[in-house]
Order: C-alpha cells, then structure tokens, then sequence
C-alpha cells in the first residue's frame, strides 16, 4: 500500500517514524547516548507524576518498560574495558535495570524516584562530555 493511500494518522505516524529513525541513525554516538538519558529520564518523570497523582497504571507501565528498554540499549553499547569507569557502570545498568522492574511490579514511586535521582547526574555528565566533544571537532 502506498503511503498516500493511508489514513491521515498514518501516514503522520509513519512520516514521524522515518524522521526518529533518520534522526538516530545521522546523530554521533555521543549524541545518541545524550538522546537515550534524556529519554531515560522523560520516562522516570512521568511515571513517577503517573504514580503519585491519579494513578495511571497503563502510563506507568509504558514508560517503566520503555526505560527498562533504554537501560539494557545504554548496558549494550558499553564496552567496559574501554575506560577505568566502564566496570562500574555496567554494574549501575545490572542494579537500574532490577530497580525499574521491581519499581514497576510493585508500582512504587519511591523507587522509582530513587532510579531517576542516580541517572540525572550521569545524564548531565553525558551532556558535558557531549559538548566538550563537539566543542573539539
């Protein structure tokens, strides 16, 4: 089937498809670490607010799912012989990783609260070398 011939939502949702896939197969791998914390980050938000105000469990799942997603994409694209911190932060993706199932089995905001608290630094960190990064090219 021919995109013209799809339904107006459709064919918004596969031109927004393309646009997300082009964008993440041009940007630099530093950008695209700085892409997935933010998502990361976005995800830990809102499900948290999902838990504390009207509880939406759907919303809450969604988004703790797609951040689990995000933190084994990060644990995979590490190399931790690469550099004296790689260990450690693959043990940090081992650890965030259980946190955001247990977070979301148990539905527990506390918990996940604790998981956004420890990526925001490391989110922040990423964007600083990011842009010392490019700031040098």
């Amino acid at each position: 089937m021919a995109l013209s011939t799809l339904p107006s939502n459709a064919r918004a949702a596969a031109a927004r498809a393309r646009y997300v896939t082009d964008t993440v197969e041009t940007v630099s791998p530093s950008r695209l670490v700085t892409m997935l914390y933010d998502a990361l980050v976005r995800d830990l938000t809102l499900a948290e607010e999902s838990l504390n105000d009207a509880p939406d469990l759907r919303v809450v799942n969604d988004r703790l799912v797609h951040a689990q997603a995000i933190v084994l994409e990060l644990q995979a694209g590490l190399d931790p012989t690469m550099w004296s911190v790689g260990p450690g932060l693959a043990r940090l993706y081992s650890f965030l990783h259980g946190e955001l199932v247990r977070a979301n089995v148990e539905k527990d905001a506390v918990r996940v609260a604790s998981c956004r608290l420890l990526v925001e630094p490391l989110r922040q960190a990423w964007h600083e070398a990011a842009d010392t990064l490019a700031k040098s090219a």
